[in-house]
């Protein structure tokens, strides 16, 4: 038998079963189009435009009035949020985040379950090493039990610190959704928006030019275009965000600051003594007061180049940094990351979406598959290792549209490490998870002793078969309650799980019994 080659991490992926591919959403998805960057900037005289926080020190006089113009702190108070959105179907269940039965991940599934999943008989997780009297194929590293051989947990590992990882726990979500399509409302983008995230450019960002800013849509009841992602996908488009003109070609950075300061003491004086002849004459002065104050303040913050550019970040990119200058430079899913990366962990905007293609890769071989989960992995690694860096929890939310299945035959490659052959879509073995990285410890799940915090780390459970039980969780055959599962889990990070039903109103999860039941972790913040 001809084994059929592996491909490329960014070869396409066509098939004769699949339709040629129409929309952005199926290029995408097949991993023959990734789109280029185009982001309107800010103007340092964009007078009435609303850079809503500062971290940076004007001098006292303006200092005093950044309240009664609108400027805040830094961010919103709120956790930075990160989802991938894995477009085309990829496995996450079974050989990536182990997924069990009612009685949580490791509550073992059948072997022709896990053979569904991918994984051979000599590779389940439920095998036991006579040896050390436990599974060799179970890695808990992240709290979240893994498979030991994940292709997600080896490129998480490469770019987390062992202190990092201690601090990371996460839970898993068993679900169903339609396969080859970016019409599952999938991104939580602006559920998480309406909990209260936001950033002091703008509240949303996404790698994709879309409503969602990534390849799934979003749930029609959270959808508001005024917090419309802006699309980032390379670092010039970060950098791009912001123009301070041509005074900081002429001034250092501190001059060029000092000059807008007085130019607003000088139009404070000015507008003072002017009497506009309209009714609202105090508005006007102070929206022109606040207009070369918030002009001076945004100078001050971003005049310095290394303040948005990932390339100028020692912490992402570098002989210390996360990602080396040649691999950096060598891959455009690292860049895209870092730029996402940059801009919510600083909280420059409040959550992001990481859009990665060509994860439909069921080629009757399983090394494509492999490779393109390694380098996802990476990706989500980098993501929590800058947070540790920057000392900011951050939570990072993991999910594709569909899902896909083996026959059992075994890729016995190098890349294919003796695994399952993926052979065709399957949306019953779908899955999504998520990983919090706080700070201050590693997060702990609720429940009142093992048997409960176990269970609290798979929200819903599979069949013995590797199916989703649709009837175990809200969110396991609907996409729109899976999205408020993963707002719910991201408000009970900071305490506010009973606001809840005020931030979705027309939730469909159920009563304060069922919510708590589908609540994983307890506050960080």
């Amino acid at each position: 038998m001809t084994r059929p080659k592996h491909f490329h991490p960014d070869s396409p992926l066509l098939f004769a079963d699949h339709r040629k591919p129409m929309t952005r959403r199926e290029f995408i998805s097949t991993g023959l189009y990734k789109g280029g960057a185009a982001v309107a900037g800010l103007s340092l005289f964009s007078m009435f435009a609303n850079p809503n926080n500062a971290h940076a020190t004007l001098s006292p006089d303006l200092e005093a009035l950044r309240g009664s113009c609108g400027i805040s702190v830094q961010g919103a108070g709120k956790i930075p949020f990160i989802s991938f959105d894995l477009a085309g179907g990829a496995n996450i269940a079974g050989s990536n985040v182990l997924v069990g039965g009612a009685g949580g991940q490791q509550d073992f599934l059948s072997t022709a379950g896990y053979n569904k999943l991918g994984l051979p008989g000599d590779m389940a997780p439920s095998i036991a090493n006579p040896n050390a009297g436990m599974s060799d194929f179970i890695n808990t590293d992240l709290g979240l039990a893994f498979h030991s051989d994940s292709a997600f947990l080896r490129g998480i590992l490469e770019k987390v610190s062992p202190d990092t990882a201690s601090r990371i726990n996460g839970a898993v979500i068993p679900n169903r959704s339609d396969n080859d399509t970016g019409n599952n409302p999938h991104n939580p983008m602006y559920a998480i928006a309406a909990a209260g995230a936001n950033g002091s450019l703008m509240p949303l960002v996404g790698s994709r030019n879309s409503d969602s800013g990534g390849n799934s849509m979003a749930p029609t009841s959270f959808i508001d275009l005024s917090k419309r992602p802006t699309k980032i996908d390379r670092p010039s488009d970060v950098t791009g965000l912001v123009d301070v003109g041509d005074l900081f070609s002429l001034l250092s950075q501190r001059d060029a600051v000092a000059v807008m300061e007085s130019i607003q003491r000088i139009s404070a004086q000015k507008m003072a003594a002017v009497n506009t002849q309209v009714t609202r004459d105090d508005v006007i002065k102070d929206l022109v007061n606040c207009g070369y104050v918030k002009s001076a303040d945004l100078a001050d913050r971003f005049g310095d180049p290394s303040t948005l550019n990932p390339l100028l970040d020692p912490d992402i990119v570098g002989s210390g940094g996360i990602f080396g200058i040649n691999e950096f430079d060598s891959e455009s899913e690292f860049q895209k990351t870092a730029s996402i990366m940059k801009l919510v962990v600083n909280g420059f905007s409040g959550a992001g979406t990481v859009t990665m293609g060509g994860f439909d890769y069921h080629t009757g071989e399983r090394a494509t598959g492999e490779l393109r989960d390694l380098r996802a992995g990476r990706c989500m690694g980098a993501c929590l290792e800058y947070a540790s860096r920057r000392n900011m929890p951050l939570m990072l939310y993991v999910f594709s549209d569909g899902s896909v299945s083996s026959n059992g035959r075994i890729d016995d490659s190098m890349e294919g490490r003796g695994k399952g052959e993926w052979t065709g879509d399957n949306s019953s073995t779908g899955a999504s998870f998520f990983l919090v990285y706080n700070p201050s410890g590693k997060p702990q799940l609720m429940g009142g002793n093992d048997d409960q915090m176990t269970q609290k780390q798979q929200i819903g459970f599979m069949r013995s078969d590797a199916s989703v039980d649709t009837a175990s969780a809200p969110s396991a055959n609907n996409v729109n309650l899976l999205v408020e599962t993963v707002l719910l889990n991201y408000m009970a990070l900071h305490g506010e799980q009973g606001q809840f039903t005020s931030v979705a109103p027309g939730q469909g999860l159920g009563n304060a019994t069922m919510l708590d039941s589908l609540t994983a972790f307890q506050p960080i913040v």
